[in-house]
């Protein structure tokens, strides 16, 4: 089983027609993906041809591809200053799951669409600044690569993009049920507790690994959830040990302020919730061998 995404899932995409849309519409496609349509109100009743034979038709609006194609999932790869009349178009259209892959969208504006997805009580957003989700052998939905691992009984969920990549690397000899990257914005739809409970509720997961990083307190509320609510193994990894107090990191939402959001309080609260912290990934990918040989 898969959290999220699954081999049912029909995709779209707000633009796709565009650079980066075209390149990972076809890398989605190429990894057994059902993209079934694109939005482009200029370019609406044409078709996208890819490589492999694939011919995707591109809509006028998410809720034209949603009647035409049953679509419930889709995917925004449209500059920051758009995205969220294109978020809120697909929120208003019904869309199921929403992945916000574009960087540089104004806190404002991603405060405005995630209060309206969760208003709306019918989509999940995953993102904004987030590099997506798949499902290993079944769907991905963004631009994970989609080569790195294979199916398993291990699920992910990371702050940041690339360390979901390298950790599904590391542990690509146990595979994945699911890996998703919620984003490090400091307003993100889907957050590491909405996939630790979706992990625990799937009976495929057996085995957790949640990075974090400097910044906020996610991984401090992540941790408490875990005590009270998680009876599978996590393992943890928080990026950030060495970033200098006060200097934000990488992206607007990984600042510290005094011991609030270091790397260290946010390892002490994990530890102290029953989760083993490695010091790198290598480690911490060690440490969830040792707990799955450990149950073998």
């Amino acid at each position: 089983m898969s959290i999220f995404l699954d081999s049912d899932s029909k995709v779209i995409v707000q633009g796709m027609t565009g650079s980066e849309g075209m390149k990972h519409s076809q890398r989605m496609l190429d990894s057994g993906t059902q993209v079934v349509g694109g939005v482009n109100p200029r370019k609406a009743g044409t078709e996208v041809e890819f490589e492999g034979g694939a011919s995707v038709p591109v809509f006028g609006s998410v809720a034209e591809a949603i009647e035409s194609t049953g679509a419930n999932v889709s995917v925004v790869f449209v500059p920051p200053r758009f995205a969220k009349a294109a978020a809120v178009e697909a929120i208003e259209a019904g869309i199921e799951l929403l992945i916000v892959i574009t960087e540089g969208i104004p806190v404002k504006d991603s405060a405005e669409f995630v209060n309206l997805a969760l208003a709306s009580g019918t989509t999940r957003i995953i993102g904004p600044n987030c590099p997506g989700i798949i499902s290993p052998g079944q769907s991905n939905a963004g631009i994970i690569p989609a080569n790195i691992t294979g199916p398993g009984k291990v699920g992910l969920v990371s702050k940041s993009g690339t360390l979901t990549y390298q950790m599904m690397y590391e542990l690509s000899d146990l595979g994945f049920t699911t890996c998703i990257g919620i984003g490090g914005d400091p307003v993100i739809g889907t957050t590491h507790i909405d996939a630790l409970a979706a992990f625990e509720a799937d009976p495929e997961t057996e085995a957790i690994v949640m990075i974090g990083e400097i910044g906020g307190d996610a991984e401090e509320r992540a941790a408490a959830f875990i005590a009270e609510n998680v009876t599978k193994p996590v393992v943890g990894y928080v990026a950030g040990f060495t970033a200098p107090e006060g200097k934000t990191m990488g992206h607007a939402g990984a600042i510290v302020s005094g011991s609030a959001g270091t790397a260290q309080a946010k390892k002490e609260a994990l530890e102290a919730a029953g989760v083993k912290v490695g010091k790198t990934p290598t480690e911490t990918a060690e440490l969830l061998r040792e707990i799955v040989r450990a149950s073998a």
